[in-house]
């Protein structure tokens, strides 16, 4: 697609490794992942419906 590769992809890896330090890529990943999920939930689940109860009697004109 974009012509990516593996020598790349190890390119791109080990950038990101300096960048944000070993200890910090498993949080990264994680937030990442539940990212990945909640999009992916919130597209499986119907809208929600509105359930507030309306007035039942509607306002009556004063006679004249």
């Amino acid at each position: 697609m974009f012509g990516l590769g593996f020598p790349e992809l190890i390119i791109i890896m080990v950038i990101v490794l300096i960048i944000f330090g070993a200890g910090k890529l498993p949080e990264i990943g994680g937030a990442i992942g539940k990212g990945i999920n909640s999009f992916k939930k919130s597209i499986k689940e119907p809208d929600e419906i509105d359930v507030t109860p309306k007035d039942e009697k509607p306002q009556q004109k004063p006679p004249q």
